[in-house]
């Protein structure tokens, strides 16, 4: 058995106020014991300004959330996931990156946001990502300690094959951090967490975004750790805060062995 916490923020566009935020988070995390922490989509600055972002944002060697977070892993030994931060790979390119850091401060890997959140919700609500970040390309996975991890952003969710071969390459765990928007989450959040968990038998890690920001865009919250079974073993509704639960690594493959539909395409 290990424990994993997700944190669930409400971001602005302070780097360092959400560093700070972040940083008591984990600490509370660390208190309740945590071996592997997250944190959810654009955890260092929650904007879709790209002007504004190319101005601020920098390099990951250089980013300061990034290296904050760097260093609280290697203090208190413990995996951490940035569900995603904000990263200029050129001068006028940006991505939206998940990264993780081991126990020892080192980035053990990255993955770029895929899919695009590009949607008309209605006349005052329409979200246009791929203006502001350049596509990732590649899936990727990790093996922890307790096994792998698949690595997702946000709107990655609404693309089950993408699970599929996650899954498929013997993913026993799946990071879904996201910033997902009230008007969605309400209406799809719960089933579309529970349903890439149970077609996966995966665990499901899905650290959130929850409130009113200072721009006035409403993030649904709802930060979630899912068995591989469906099951929501711990949620957090709106509030800025930290879930725990204990995780069986041998659960994922039980229930495969028991229903085996990865096998099949």
């Amino acid at each position: 058995m290990f424990r994993v916490s997700c944190i669930q923020l409400k971001s602005n566009n302070n780097i360092f106020q959400n560093l700070k935020k972040t940083e008591q988070l984990i600490t509370e995390a660390v208190k309740q014991k945590s071996d592997f922490i997250l944190t959810p989509e654009i955890s260092s600055l929650f904007s879709l300004n790209k002007k504004q972002l190319l101005k601020i944002c920098k390099s990951m060697k250089e980013d300061i959330y990034l290296n904050g977070i760097k260093k609280l892993a290697k203090k208190y030994k413990k995996w951490i996931l940035i569900g995603s931060l904000i990263t200029k790979v050129t001068k006028n390119k940006l991505v939206n990156r998940s990264v993780l850091v081991d126990k020892t401060g080192k980035i053990r890997t990255y993955y770029d946001k895929i899919h695009m959140y590009d949607v008309i919700l209605s006349k005052r609500e329409k979200y246009f990502e791929s203006k502001t970040f350049s596509a990732g390309k590649k899936i990727k996975s990790f093996d922890l300690p307790w096994g792998k991890l698949g690595l997702s952003i946000c709107y990655d969710l609404r693309f089950p094959t993408m699970y599929r071969k996650l899954s498929k390459t013997g993913c026993d765990y799946i990071s879904i951090p996201s910033a997902f928007t009230e008007t969605t989450g309400k209406k799809h959040w719960h089933s579309l967490l529970k349903a890439r968990a149970i077609e996966n038998f995966c665990y499901v890690f899905a650290p959130a975004q929850g409130g009113k920001h200072y721009n006035g865009r409403k993030t649904f919250g709802h930060s979630m750790i899912v068995s591989p079974d469906g099951k929501i073993l711990k949620e957090l509704k709106k509030s800025e805060g930290v879930i725990t639960a204990s995780i069986d690594p041998k659960l994922p493959k039980k229930l495969r062995s028991i229903i085996p539909s990865l096998k099949s395409n």
